[in-house]
Parts: structure tokens; C-alpha cells; sequence
């Protein structure tokens, strides 16, 4: 299950869908830390924005190369 899981979020569909739930969470994370000043919730912010940046990074990779690059 959790093969089919990696093999779906390498394809173009899966990161997208990652990249867009992952910058949904940034912007809720983003929210809580003006709202609250809490240090931790910039830390999440930060964290889930970095995860969302990489995927669209190997997004455009696999638009422009056709394929997932190997690790």
C-alpha cells in the first residue's frame, strides 16, 4: 500500500495534490502564527511552505523532463 502511495505521489497528479494541500496547511499555519505570535506555528509554517516548495520544484522537473528524475 505504501509502495502504490510513492508511486502516486511521483507522478504529476500526486505532487500537485501535495503541493496544494501542503500550501493549504502553510496558509492555515500562517494564520495561526499572526493571529498568535506562537513561535511554533511559524516553525510548522516554515516547515509544510519548504514541503510544498519541493514538490513543485519536482513538478516542473517532471513537466520538463517527461519523468520523475531518479533519486
Amino acid at each position: 500500500m505504501l509502495n502504490n502511495l510513492k508511486k502516486w505521489h511521483e507522478s504529476k497528479t500526486g505532487l500537485t495534490f501535495f503541493t496544494l494541500i501542503e500550501l493549504g496547511i502553510t496558509y492555515a499555519f500562517a494564520s495561526l502564527s499572526i493571529d498568535q505570535g506562537n513561535l511554533l506555528w511559524y516553525l510548522l509554517t516554515l516547515i509544510f511552505f519548504v514541503g510544498a516548495l519541493q514538490n513543485f520544484i519536482k513538478l516542473i522537473g517532471t513537466i520538463i523532463h517527461g519523468k520523475h528524475p531518479a533519486s
